[in-house]
């Protein structure tokens, strides 16, 4: 489809869509699976060097249930991967071989600058198309000064990335974000003074996804104990969101985004706010290779219908709408609107307004909501909260 084709570091992609370094590109055979079902590109498992020792613990892995539905978020507590630079060389050669139209990306990390020169040489050499380095693993060994313990400090975000791009003589490199900063931006911009060529936004949020009532250890419950580990999935989306256009309004340079990417509306949405390229994990981790079809019939039939010729013409078109609070339009009013043929009277609305907002609803004899114009003033909560979309909106009133 070559509307979805799409430019990033001055590589082509048939689509936006790569896998995410994760367990789902940590085995030759899945990424072929994956390369074979559409998947544009893949981002393999962070790899070391051959010295680096790769501790994991079991299990690794807990969900988020919210209001019955299943893993609305993912915690992880995983490492980067175990096969080490040496089994890499191998894959990324193979996988090259095998499909030379594909992007393969050899994501690495390093303890010292040694190890990140001898890690971008070797990739490189092996056939690989692009560089990802993780700045970014919310609690895997910060005590060796790995991970988001880089991607917390400008200053040494500046000093790592500059070391890889200077080891790198014929690929691209893209520095990997943590959201575990006061300003992404500051971050963004250190990497563009390093002379990197692009970023990845973001990394896995820090965070518990909960405890355990009866044995009192968080989860996951690694024989009774756990730790802080990093979040992934769809509650993670609006951080993502906003930290992919924070960095697209701030700093020029190129943005691969990933971070709750759930279906391919989620996909638009980051390429509107200035991405040109899209990672995902937890998705595929749940639904397998398969999504790929429903991500590109999606954004194909999307542009169709808004007229685009090419995904390119929609990367940014949202950034001139995000402005600052004090430049928010307030020459009108708005007032809550109901689709009575739409309401399910389940008097959510009802709820969300009296005990949340201006007690503007009531509800008649045929358990419709009823809204008092004179109270209201549009706060947009009790739409929020109605579990039919579009059932209550806003209508704004410039008179």
């Amino acid at each position: 489809m070559p509307r979805l084709q799409l430019e990033f570091c001055g590589l082509i992609y048939e689509n936006p869509f790569v896998l995410a370094a994760s367990p789902c590109t940590d085995d030759e055979e899945m990424v072929a699976r994956a390369f074979a079902a559409g998947w544009a590109g893949a981002v393999l498992k962070t790899t070391s060097v051959e010295t680096e020792i790769v501790n994991l613990a079991y299990p690794m892995m807990a969900g988020l249930d919210y209001e019955g539905k299943r893993l609305v978020a993912l915690q992880n507590i995983d490492l980067i991967s175990e096969h080490h630079i040496d089994v890499v060389e191998g894959r990324i050669r193979r996988l090259k071989e095998a499909f030379p139209k594909k992007i393969v990306v050899a994501s690495m990390m390093g303890q010292k600058q040694e190890d990140w020169q001898q890690l971008v040489r070797r990739v490189e050499a092996a056939g690989a198309d692009m560089i990802e380095c993780s700045f970014s693993c919310p609690h895997g060994m910060p005590e060796k000064g790995m991970g988001s313990t880089v991607g917390q400090n400008p200053e040494l975000t500046e000093k790592t990335a500059r070391w890889v791009k200077e080891a790198a003589k014929r690929i691209p490199v893209v520095i990997k974000l943590t959201p575990q900063i006061a300003d992404i931006t500051a971050a963004a911009a250190a990497v563009k003074r390093s002379g990197a060529d692009g970023v990845c936004a973001i990394n896995t949020v820090k965070g518990i996804i909960g405890v355990d009532l009866d044995t009192y250890s968080p989860y996951p419950n690694v024989n009774g104990k756990s730790c802080i580990g990093g979040i992934s999935g769809a509650a993670i989306k609006p951080v993502a969101l906003r930290c992919v256009a924070e960095i697209a309004r701030k700093v020029d340079i190129p943005i691969t985004a990933t971070g709750g990417i759930s279906n391919w509306r989620d996909a638009v949405e980051f390429l509107l706010l200035g991405a040109r390229n899209l990672q995902l994990c937890t998705l595929v981790m749940q639904h397998g290779f398969r999504v790929i079809e429903d991500l590109t019939d999606g954004l194909s039939s999307y542009l169709e219908a808004k007229g685009f010729h090419s995904v390119e013409q929609v990367v940014g078109l949202a950034l001139p709408n995000l402005v600052e609070h004090s430049q928010l339009p307030r020459k009108h009013t708005a007032l809550c609107t109901l689709q009575p043929e739409k309401c399910v009277k389940c008097g959510r609305c009802y709820l969300a307004c009296r005990d949340g907002g201006h007690q503007a609803i009531s509800i008649n004899a045929d358990r419709l909501p009823v809204i008092d114009k004179e109270k209201c003033v549009g706060c947009g909560f009790c739409a929020a909260a109605c579990p039919v979309a579009r059932c209550l909106t806003m209508q704004l009133n410039f008179s």
